[in-house]
C-alpha cells in the first residue's frame, strides 16, 4: 500500500517561492531508485524534447551492443541516436574487465557528446552502476557537468547514485518499488514493457 496519500481537495491557494528566479538554464535530471521506471522516465523527457525539436540522444552503460531493446528500436525509427556501451548484465560476466573498458569508453563518448554543444538533452542511462562499482570517477563526471553547455539537460539514471551527484543535480527523483510482477507473480519480463 502507498503510505503518502494526496489530497482529497486540491489547493485553494498558490504562492510561489519568494526566491522563484525566472532564469532558464540545462537541467541535470536524476532518475534514480529501486523501482522501475528509471531509463522509461529518461526515453519520456528525450521525446517530449524531440517532438519541440531538440536534438536529443543516449549513452547507455549496461545495455549490450547486440540486443535490441524498445526504446532503442522507437529511438532509431524517430532519427535519435543511441549508443549502447555494456555487454548487458555486468553481475554475470566472467570478465569485468570487458566490462569496465566498455563502460569507460562509453564515458570517453558521452563526454565528447557533452562537450559538442550539439545536443540539447544527453541521457546517461544506467551509468550510476560503473560509477558505484568504481569504473567510472565520480569527480570526473562532476567536472564534465559543472562544465557542460549553459542550456544542455542531462539525465543521469540508475540505483544508487552517487551523494555526489544528487547534491549537483537541479531535480531528483526516487523511483519506489511498491509491487513488482516478477517477485510478486513469477512473472518474466515481457516485451514492450520492460524491453
Amino acid at each position: 500500500m502507498l503510505t503518502e496519500k494526496m489530497p482529497i481537495n486540491p489547493p485553494t491557494s498558490y504562492k510561489p517561492n519568494p526566491n522563484l528566479k525566472r532564469v532558464k538554464k540545462g537541467l541535470v535530471v536524476i532518475n534514480t531508485g529501486n523501482g522501475k521506471g528509471k531509463t522509461t522516465a529518461g526515453f519520456g523527457m528525450m521525446l517530449r524534447a524531440w517532438g519541440r525539436g531538440m536534438d536529443t540522444m543516449a549513452v547507455q552503460f549496461i545495455k549490450n551492443e547486440k540486443s535490441k531493446y524498445g526504446e532503442q528500436m522507437a529511438a532509431e525509427k524517430l532519427g535519435i541516436e543511441v549508443i549502447p556501451s555494456g555487454r548487458g548484465f555486468s553481475w554475470t560476466s566472467k570478465d569485468l574487465s570487458e566490462d569496465e573498458a566498455m563502460a569507460q569508453h562509453g564515458w570517453e563518448v558521452a563526454k565528447e557528446k557533452i562537450e559538442s554543444d550539439e545536443y540539447d538533452v544527453i541521457m546517461l542511462d544506467e551509468i550510476t552502476y560503473p560509477i558505484m562499482w568504481g569504473w567510472i570517477n565520480v569527480d570526473d563526471v562532476l567536472k564534465t557537468i559543472a562544465n557542460k553547455p549553459e542550456m544542455l539537460n542531462l539525465i543521469i539514471t540508475g540505483r544508487d547514485a552517487d551523494p555526489k551527484l544528487v547534491e549537483t543535480a537541479d531535480l531528483v527523483t526516487e523511483m519506489k518499488e511498491i509491487k513488482h510482477p516478477y517477485t510478486d507473480q513469477g512473472i518474466p519480463a515481457q516485451k514492450g514493457v520492460e524491453f
